[in-house]
């Protein structure tokens, strides 16, 4: 039976790279639901959305490239012009919201990170995170339910936080089981590609 729970638990968790903010919030702003929003422009960066957008394009690259290298030659030079308009823009532009590219732990129950400060267990998180799949951005609530420290294995994010969901809607929580299901799928696609 604990096998069975050990399975199920790794089956439904991914390694991802996300881009992730967090706020420690009181409990007064938890009683609002989480929500999801697909204005991604409005909840990030145009930098940290193309950002997003590459990491994505660079996990497909080898494949399409093996396959067509003369479309992946001209995807390129789309990407190089895509890439200077947006640092066109981004010159112009005074405002700039910071997004935190980070490794996670990720479920539809919770969310591990490592940060550069501790967390006390039991404080309330707001987390927006940007998930690639759907270039969604979720806004949850999350309890720290454990702070480990890592500093051994990682001294520039020596805190190793682990939350989980307070309040998550049934379409959030649909969409980040879509997501992790996804995501574990690609994984398991490239492993077997080599």
């Amino acid at each position: 039976m604990a096998d069975e729970i050990e399975e199920k638990r790794r089956y439904f968790r991914v390694n991802d790279t996300i881009n992730l903010l967090h706020k420690v919030i009181d409990k007064k702003s938890v009683d609002a639901l989480s929500h999801v929003s697909n204005d991604v422009l409005g909840n990030c960066s145009l930098t940290s959305a193309l950002d997003v957008l590459a990491q994505e394009a660079r996990m497909l690259s080898p494949r399409l490239e093996r396959r067509d290298p003369e479309m992946f030659e001209y995807l390129k030079i789309i990407d190089t012009k895509i890439n200077l308009i947006a640092q066109a823009i981004s010159a112009q532009s005074e405002e700039f919201s910071e997004h935190d590219t980070r490794e996670v732990s990720l479920s539809a129950t919770g969310l591990a990170f490592s940060n550069e400060t501790p967390i006390e267990v039991g404080e309330l998180l707001e987390l927006r995170m940007l998930l690639t799949s759907c270039m969604a951005v979720i806004v949850a609530y999350a309890r720290v339910v454990q702070c480990k420290d890592i500093s051994e294995d990682s001294p520039e994010r020596p805190f190793a936080i682990c939350v989980e969901y307070v309040n998550l809607t049934e379409d959030d929580r649909e969409l980040l089981i879509k997501h992790v299901v996804k995501k574990q799928l690609q994984q398991l696609r490239d492993k077997n590609e080599f």
